[in-house]
């Protein structure tokens, strides 16, 4: 008896080896951002108005700005000397920025995307805009939604997973939807954040006239 229960007592244990070996924590996946100091990315803006293009770098500084009690880390971008302002909480990602509606210094706090929220989800952000020339302020809803998730993109020849396709719009309750049409798709993968973006504006309102037509694609990126 001794001997038979010796060979059921090891299968026991093995067993529990098992069931202790598999409780194993998934890793942390990476976010679809990288804030740490020293990375870079190289893009390509292709103005299709004006057929110009330009390449610059982004680069991740040592330093954060506080901005409305959030911690915005600093980036530097080459070709404005301006510093860029993003914001990771949980699993939204914010960015600090002028609207660049016609001559407007407005800003906002840019709730850009989710990474966690399934496909169909739509968050909107609205925000009064001060334009040269108009008396009053206007208000702008910027309105993203997730399009596709999970999906492989090719960008400048290298192909990356796990993609989140948003695509973004912008309405006014002052001015008419034919004089203000918008086509924003931005998409984002994982560790490397915004791989390539479209973005396509017209408005036409009280004088004032816009046309943006620009394509900006990641070249190469060196993440720390």
């Amino acid at each position: 008896m001794k001997k038979a229960i010796l060979p059921i007592l090891s299968l026991i244990l093995a067993g529990s080896a098992c069931k202790k070996s598999s409780s194993t924590p998934d890793p942390v996946l990476e976010k679809y951002m990288s804030i740490t100091a020293a990375s870079t990315w190289n893009y390509r803006l292709v103005n299709n108005v004006t057929a110009v293009t330009t390449n610059y770098t982004l680069s991740s500084t040592t330093r954060d700005s506080t901005i409305n009690g959030r911690a915005y880390h600093v980036f530097s971008n080459s070709n404005t000397g301006a510093g860029e302002y993003y914001f990771i909480s949980g699993n939204d990602y914010y960015t600090f920025r002028k609207l660049g509606i016609a001559t407007s210094s407005t800003t906002m706090e840019d709730n850009y995307m989710k990474d966690n929220s399934p496909v169909g989800t739509s968050w909107p952000q609205t925000v009064n805009l001060s334009i040269t020339g108009v008396p009053f302020p206007i208000p702008i809803t910027v309105t993203y939604t997730i399009t596709e998730k999970g999906s492989s993109r090719i960008v400048n020849g290298v192909t990356y997973t796990d993609v989140i396709h948003v695509s973004g719009n912008i309405t006014s309750s002052l001015i008419p939807a034919a004089n203000l049409t918008t086509d924003i798709q931005n998409y984002f993968a994982r560790r490397y954040g915004m791989i390539e973006t479209n973005n396509k504006l017209a408005l036409n309102f009280m004088g004032v006239s816009q046309n943006v037509d620009n394509k900006t694609v990641l070249i190469s990126a060196d993440i720390k």
